[in-house]
C-alpha cells in the first residue's frame, strides 16, 4: 500500500523524469536505439542523441506544459482557461515553466493554436478542429488535472475536454484526454483493473453524447499495435503498452524503445507509472539528474495541501 502523497508525489515526478529520459531520444526509430537495457536518461556512449544542445535531465514542452496547467489550477483554485492560455502563451514566448528558460520543442499544432491565442481568438475557440489536427499535444499535459481535482468523474472528464481545447479541439483529442484523466483516478484509487475501470466509466458518462461515445468506440479503443507516434490515439496505447511492465524504469524504457516521439510517449507512461509505484519507485539517480526541481517543489507541496493531505 503506498500512500496517497507519495503516489501524487510520484506522477508529478514520473511524468517530468520521464519526459526528460525520452528527450535524448526523439524522432529516432526503434532500430536506431540503444537496446532498452542500455536506455537511461544518460545515454550510452556513441549515441548521437537528439537536442544535444540541451543538457541531458532536462524536461520538454510536454513537462513545461503540465506545470503550466498545474500552476494554473493551484492559483486559480479552478479550471480557468483563458488564465491557463496565458500561462501556455508565456511559457513559448518567455520560456515560463521551461528548464533555464529554453524553449527547444513545439508542436505545430500548438504552435498555431497559440497564435491564434495571441490574435484574440478565446481559448475555448482556438485549438485546431480537423480530424488531421489529433495530435499528442494536450494529451501529454493533462495529468496534473487528475491530481489536483476533487470534483466527481463528470467534472473531471468535462476538465479533460475543456483543457484540450486550447489547442487541440477535435473531439477524439478530448476523448483520449478524458479517458487518460480516469486512467490516472483509477491509479491513485488503487482499483483492481484501472483501465477497463475508466473505459467502462467513460462509456457510461458518454451515454448521451453519441459523437464523444462514436470516438470512443470506433477510433479511440480498437486501436492496433502501439507505433510511439505523435498521434494522440496511438499515443495512448503505446503509454498503456509500456505500463504492462512491472517497474518505473521498464516502463520508462519500454516506452522509449518504441521509438520517434519518445519523449512524449514516456511521458504520459511515466505519469501513469509514477502514480503506481510512488515516488520512492522512481530510481533515485534519475530524480537527482532532473534539472529545475525548483520550479515544481512548492507546486507539489500545494497539490499535496490542496488535496488534504
Amino acid at each position: 500500500m503506498i500512500a496517497i502523497e507519495d503516489r501524487i508525489a510520484g506522477g508529478l515526478w514520473g511524468l517530468l523524469v520521464a519526459d526528460a529520459c525520452g528527450v535524448p531520444y526523439e524522432f529516432r526509430q526503434p532500430d536506431e536505439l540503444p537496446p532498452r537495457e542500455q536506455i537511461d536518461m544518460v545515454p550510452p556512449q556513441g549515441f548521437v542523441r537528439t537536442y544535444s544542445h540541451v543538457p541531458l535531465g532536462t524536461w520538454s514542452d510536454d513537462g513545461a506544459q503540465a506545470l503550466c496547467l498545474l500552476a494554473s489550477l493551484l492559483d486559480r483554485g479552478q479550471l480557468d482557461l483563458a488564465d491557463f492560455g496565458q500561462r501556455l502563451q508565456a511559457w513559448l514566448r518567455q520560456g515560463y515553466m521551461a528548464v533555464g528558460h529554453q524553449v527547444f520543442d513545439v508542436g505545430n499544432q500548438t504552435s498555431l493554436a497559440l497564435q491564434r491565442l495571441q490574435q484574440g481568438l478565446p481559448p475555448s475557440q482556438s485549438g485546431l478542429r480537423g480530424e488531421r489536427n489529433n495530435g499528442n499535444g494536450s494529451l501529454m499535459r493533462a495529468l496534473p488535472l487528475t491530481l489536483w481535482h476533487q470534483g466527481d468523474d463528470a467534472t473531471l472528464v468535462r476538465d479533460a475536454h475543456l483543457q484540450s481545447l486550447v489547442t487541440h479541439a477535435h473531439p477524439r483529442a478530448q476523448v483520449c484526454c478524458a479517458l487518460y484523466c480516469l486512467w490516472a483516478r483509477a491509479e491513485l484509487a488503487e482499483q483492481a483493473e484501472p483501465w477497463g475501470w475508466a473505459v467502462q466509466r467513460l462509456r457510461e458518462l458518454y451515454a448521451n453524447h453519441p459523437i464523444y461515445l462514436d470516438e470512443l468506440t470506433q477510433e479511440v479503443l480498437p486501436f492496433g499495435a502501439p507505433g510511439g507516434s505523435g498521434y494522440v490515439v496511438d499515443c495512448l496505447h503505446s503509454a498503456r503498452a509500456a505500463c504492462a511492465e512491472e517497474t518505473y524504469a521498464a516502463v520508462v524504457r519500454a516506452a522509449i524503445a518504441l521509438g520517434y516521439d519518445t519523449d512524449t510517449t514516456a511521458c504520459v507512461a511515466g505519469g501513469i507509472a509514477g502514480i503506481r509505484h510512488g515516488l520512492t519507485g522512481i530510481p533515485e539517480v534519475w530524480r537527482q539528474m532532473l534539472r529545475g526541481p525548483e520550479l515544481f517543489e512548492d507546486l507539489l507541496s500545494q497539490l499535496v495541501a490542496t488535496c488534504g493531505l
